[in-house]
């Protein structure tokens, strides 16, 4: 279960004296049910703060669903864990006093050499590494042994047997990781400083439960549970301190409702946004447009969608790094849909991606240098890369279509027998080496953008401070005494002139001049720009001016006029510097998150590269999209901002609205201009012999990679 600051929570039991047929509220993650609504409601706003830890994988800062999610995937990585290295890693963990990572360095270091019955390695051989698998550990001493080993084949079929050394057995890749280690030892254990692992787990791998002598003075076993000894006054401080802390979450939960001195209740009124599907109409509510229905004309089948938008975003965010030149999103569907197998677009993408893992000197590499020496794919060749990589993966899906690829059949594949294949040859170029340092500068770019950003906002902020404070002065430096002279008093008392340079200027003739004193240099005031010179004779009107009633000027109609002239260049500035952020952020891509859910939990997808929004249903297994101004603008009037799904899939539709219809502009101006050109074909005289005309379907046919490194 998900952890609320690091502590155990415990969910609310359900009502003992429910009716079936009885109205209630029930949490879709937690199956918690209330009667009360505002209890209901107080809860489910605690579970959507990012205050829970996930036990397993040790992640902070996240909902409880998210949490949730984090330990369902956390749990089944620590699958992986060999069996065979259980005991000796519990064995370890019990009652230990290290940190997690120096317990996990621990582990891994004193079960790095630990071969056991089972194990899949490699032995080292003169034509070099020949994978095997370990039948019999032989003990031949304290500290040495040998080991019966099964030859393999391709097909992992056992061919002959031997007896090695444990120097000549060899392991390409750890048999864990760190991370999955970590999670295992959060798993196992219920307390950490020490580490106790829960009673269940110890008593079926025989790990002993009893207190080592050097803890026995420091802990002991309460109601079962190991704790530490403290103070008898430590002890009931913290008590006392829980006690309040419990009363004070209560009195929380329980303060969705106040009583009168009669004992009626009184609803509080409700504060939006809240869950998009607790949303209720309201008088206030605006007139909302009907959602439009998405379009789903796709030329592939809806289960391939997905993986389809997920492989063409990768190779076009990542183009540079895969030197593969660009190419549209209906070029790639058109090319996985052809029957031909050396489509240049897909080979090209096919290519770029083998290419990284060759240079990644990983499995893949390794693999490919028993098969053929020199790596150089061609059109020619690319389809037994392509073979070769479903002989090293050995996933049963993909074996099948091994044997097709190698006949030249590539193009007679299903559509989702080749996304299938992409997609597993992206998995691997994300965890190649090459890939994830060229990640890690881009974070590091990323993380200078920002901070470059938040000091120009600050510096920004800044100026805009002292240039309030600035008109805050002015009226009272030049106050007006019976509506026609300044006051001399209050300006020496006050001693701050427009200027800023501490001395007064003189009036003589009913002008204000500056003092002997005053330079530009020391000026508050840029006399060079326009616009300053502006406020300021706009400031001596004022001044000079009777007031009404004998009243000041006041300070906000000095500011709204600072507001109103201040330089257009500036702002335009200020604009283009946030644009250029965005721009570069955008060239810096890590991962692409969708714009946001609406009520129904269908999430909304926007490529810059594309024009359309795409909308992925709540369980991905339906597509459609949105492809015209109208559309877009017939789904932002349908937002209800009191739900907060809604909220915030309109406030980021509104900061990408710009860039949304300048793609859909640019769309629409090809159309026009292809229609157009149909047309004046058309036209022409029969006496005339045309050009043919290429198909606009058949572009992806003439797609060349010019960005390729021969």
């Amino acid at each position: 279960m998900p952890l609320l600051r690091r502590k155990p929570f415990t969910l609310v039991e359900p009502p003992k004296d429910l009716k079936p047929d009885e109205l209630v509220y029930q949490i879709r993650f937690t199956k918690e049910i209330f009667r009360d609504y505002h209890e209901y409601l107080n809860h489910l706003n605690l579970y959507r703060q990012r205050i829970w830890m996930c036990k397993v994988s040790g992640k902070t800062s996240l909902t409880y669903e998210e949490a949730l999610v984090s330990e369902q995937h956390a749990t089944e990585k620590v699958k992986q864990f060999p069996k065979e290295l259980m005991t000796p890693a519990l064995n370890i963990i019990q009652y230990s006093m290290l940190p997690l990572k120096d317990l996990a360095d621990s582990i891994n270091d004193k079960l790095l050499g630990h071969l056991y019955v089972g194990a899949e390695l490699f032995v080292k051989k003169d034509e070099g590494p020949y994978p095997c698998k370990i039948l019999k550990v032989i003990q031949e001493g304290v500290d040495k042994c040998r080991y019966e080993v099964a030859w393999l084949n391709k097909d992992k079929n056992i061919t002959e047997n031997a007896d090695v050394c444990a120097e000549d057995l060899v392991q390409k890749k750890p048999l864990f990781s760190r991370n999955i280690l970590k999670s295992f030892i959060r798993e196992s254990t219920y307390r950490n400083a020490p580490w106790v692992l829960h009673e269940e787990l110890a008593q079926k791998h025989g790990i002993s439960t009893d207190i080592p002598k050097e803890l026995r003075g420091r802990i002991f076993i309460k109601n079962g549970i190991l704790t530490c000894s403290k103070k008898r006054k430590n002890e009931e401080s913290m008590v006392e301190t829980e006690t309040s802390n419990k009363r004070k979450k209560l009195d929380h939960l329980d303060g969705s409702t106040q009583e009168k001195e009669n004992g009626q209740h009184i609803d509080e009124p409700i504060k939006y946004p809240i869950d998009d599907l607790l949303v209720k109409p309201g008088p206030d509510d605006p007139v909302f447009i009907a959602r439009p229905s998405p379009s789903r004309d796709f030329n592939v089948s809806m289960d391939c969608v997905g993986d389809l938008l997920m492989i063409w975003d990768f190779c076009s965010s990542f183009a540079k790094l895969l030197n593969l030149c660009p190419y549209s999103l209906e070029d790639f569907e058109n090319a996985i849909r052809h029957r031909e197998s050396n489509v240049v677009l897909l080979v090209e993408c096919h290519a770029a991606l083998f290419r990284v893992l060759i240079n990644d000197d990983g499995e893949y590499s390794t693999f490919l240098r028993k098969q053929r020496p020199k790596h150089k794919i061609t059109m020619i060749n690319w389809s037994e890369y392509l073979s070769d990589f479903l002989e090293m993966i050995n996933i049963p899906g993909l074996h099948q279509f091994e044997a097709a690829i190698k006949r030249g059949r590539y193009g007679l594949l299903d559509v989702n027998a080749k996304l299938e294949i992409l997609s597993e040859l992206v998995g691997r170029v994300l965890e190649a080496g090459v890939f994830r340092k060229r990640m890690d500068e881009l974070i590091e770019q990323r993380q200078a953008l920002g901070a470059s950003r938040r000091e120009e906002a600050l510096e920004d902020g800044r100026k805009r401070r002292k240039e309030k404070e600035q008109l805050k002065a002015e009226p009272e430096s030049n106050g007006v005494v019976d509506g026609h002279h300044l006051n001399s008093a209050s300006v020496s008392t006050k001693n701050n002139h427009i200027m800023q340079n501490g001395d007064m200027g003189e009036k003589r003739n009913g002008e204000i001049k500056p003092s002997r004193n005053d330079t530009p240099g020391r000026s508050g005031i840029k006399h060079s720009d326009p616009a300053s010179k502006k406020i300021q004779k706009k400031l001596i009107s004022e001044l000079e001016e009777p007031a009404e009633n004998g009243k000041e000027v006041s300070s906000k109609k000095l500011q709204k006029q600072l507001k109103d002239d201040k330089d257009p260049s500036e702002k335009n500035s200020v604009e283009q510097r946030r644009a250029y952020y965005e721009w570069e952020m955008e060239k810096r891509l890590i991962s692409r998150s969708p714009l946001g859910k609406d009520r129904d939990y269908n999430r909304y997808w926007w490529f810059p590269r594309d024009w359309r929004i795409f909308v992925e249903s709540s369980d991905s297994k339906e597509w459609g999209y949105y492809g015209s101004k109208e559309e877009v603008d017939a789904l932002m009037g349908s937002l209800n901002c009191k739900g907060e799904r809604e909220r915030a899939l309109q406030n980021q539709l509104g900061k990408c609205y710009n860039s949304i219809c300048l793609e859909l502009q640019k769309k629409s101006k090809d159309l026009t201009h292809k229609v157009e050109a149909d047309e004046s074909v058309v036209r022409r005289s029969t006496r005339v012999r045309a050009p043919p005309q290429q198909n606009p379907a058949n572009a992806f046919l003439r797609y060349v990679n010019k960005w390729k490194e021969e």
